[in-house]
């Protein structure tokens, strides 16, 4: 195919060539009424890019097939035999692509290290989840991908469990063993969703961790603004094989996604493959070496422990991505949270994730020396100005084990069942009608239809006094608890 085309952007290039004047949406008319002082931040080309798919971009038939083109491109770039544009980022892809897979009340293996965005989805899909619980690093308080005997092991537990949503890489950069739990999956003739959310890039370069189209999943979900070249809330689905139905996925994402699809989304997507396929393993050779050269000055750092390859070599991860710089952070007597805030306030660096350990900071083929050195300077003046901080109270961190709660309700029944606000003292032995989710990172210590536990409320309460923000909660707080009532 040739590469060099890019149909979203040709036809926005040839819309704004003809000069087309539009009499429905967006209102602004592509940037002819937006307020100057919006336009004077933004800037007006943003609006005059802003336009509609359909008389727009392509006619109401679309007789061009403008978007399908930049999707068969994208197929073949990364080597699927499918590929779906969505504009609504991955947090709504995930949900679709489960929804194509369990219907309502059907089961579905699912990582418990997910985002609460696939817990969102479970109460939206009304499906059943079986949990796989994911490996803990205890030394690291981290949790990492299960293994395939994990997923075995669910599957011969539940043989009419639709399909597994694995999570990989993770946040923190770690990755799954996705051909093996592909060829687990396969052996129960059902299908491999990856939420690949941080691994758009993978396809680019082979000293990357595994691509998830390359180790046989079935259906691939990317996040590309997050490690990629496109604007916030680009997503696309990846799909091969028979055990997901274009057609079904199709009518689910059109079930769930916008009617008001962003050609900025699609053209950013459009572009981004274009320069990945001709010059993504080029571009990210430079990040490679770079973020290479940036850890092996950080572990000269006093303090400072930036996490690598060692964590396959312990057999937490079957590989981990370098271009994630993990550093943990509390041999300098502070949390990854404090250091993320100082960072901020005094150095104007915005790190990609913090917790009570460690912070993140994504390498991607955007940065280049300067970005490498205000880095490096902002994080040797961390460690500097770190007995100036002010120490934590420590957070409760219970056993892995104790983290593993009992599902005594399906999740969208517990969600919207009649509920009552106990006081935290009450609430243990409780099932919890809402999604409790730590920020940092987003991973919900109690879902709903779980059985509460002292343990869970401990570490939630620490937690909270340590600085951890708990945003969906009813009561962030944590002083009480939203619970499914008692007759």
């Amino acid at each position: 195919m040739d590469h060099s085309r890019v149909p979203v952007l040709e036809a926005l290039q040839e819309f704004r060539r003809r000069g087309d004047v539009a009499y429905g949406p967006p209102g602004h008319k592509q940037g002819r009424g937006v307020d100057p002082r919006v336009a004077d931040i933004v800037g007006l080309d943003v609006f005059r890019s802003d336009v509609l798919a359909l008389n727009g971009l392509d006619d109401r038939r679309q007789s061009q097939g403008v978007l399908s083109q930049a999707e068969e491109l994208m197929a073949d770039a990364v080597g699927a035999e499918r590929a779906f544009f969505s504009t609504c980022g991955s947090s709504l892809s995930v949900k679709t692509a489960m929804l194509s897979v369990a219907g309502p009340g059907e089961k579905l293996l699912l990582s418990r290290n997910a985002h609460k965005s696939v817990i969102a989805a479970v109460v939206v899909n009304g499906v059943r989840p079986i949990w796989v619980h994911p490996k803990f690093d205890g030394e690291r308080h981290l949790a990492h991908p299960p293994e395939p005997d994990d997923v075995r092991r669910r599957l011969e537990e539940h043989p009419d469990a639709k399909g597994m949503l694995l999570i990989t890489p993770t946040e923190w950069g770690t990755c799954a063993d996705v051909a093996g739990v592909a060829r687990v999956c396969h052996e129960f003739d059902v299908p491999l969703i990856v939420d690949e959310a941080w691994g758009a890039h993978l396809p680019f370069h082979s000293a990357l961790p595994p691509w998830g189209m390359d180790a046989e999943a079935d259906l691939v979900v990317t996040s590309v603004h997050k490690m990629g070249g496109a604007i916030e809330q680009s997503s696309v689905f990846h799909l091969q094989y028979d055990r997901v139905s274009p057609e079904v996925l199709k009518q689910r994402e059109d079930l769930l996604g916008t009617t008001s699809a962003s050609s900025l989304v699609y053209a950013t997507l459009d572009g981004w493959r274009r320069q990945m396929v001709e010059h993504g393993h080029e571009l990210l050779e430079g990040a490679l070496h770079r973020a290479l050269r940036i850890r092996s000055t950080l572990e000269d750092l006093p303090g400072l422990r930036p996490m690598g390859h060692e964590v396959v070599a312990e057999g937490f991860a079957a590989s981990y991505d370098p271009l994630k710089l993990v550093i943990d952070v509390r041999e300098l007597g502070i949390t990854g949270m404090q250091a993320a805030e100082w960072l901020r306030e005094h150095r104007h660096v915005d790190v990609g994730g913090s917790d009570s350990c460690r912070i993140s900071a994504s390498i991607t083929h955007a940065d280049d020396d300067e970005t490498e050195k205000i880095l490096l300077d902002a994080l040797r003046a961390l460690v500097d100005n770190a007995d100036s901080l002010e120490k934590q109270s420590p957070v409760h961190r219970p056993a892995p084990s104790y983290l593993e709660l009992e599902q005594a309700m399906v999740p969208r029944e517990a969600f919207f069942a009649p509920v009552e606000h106990v006081p935290a003292e009450r609430a243990a032995g409780r099932i919890s009608a809402e999604t409790i989710s730590p920020y940092p990172p987003g991973v919900p210590a109690i879902a709903p239809g779980e059985v509460i536990t002292e343990a869970v409320l401990d570490y939630l309460r620490s937690g909270v006094e340590h600085g951890v923000l708990i945003p969906d909660a009813a009561d962030p707080s944590v002083k009480t608890l939203r619970v499914v009532a008692r007759e």
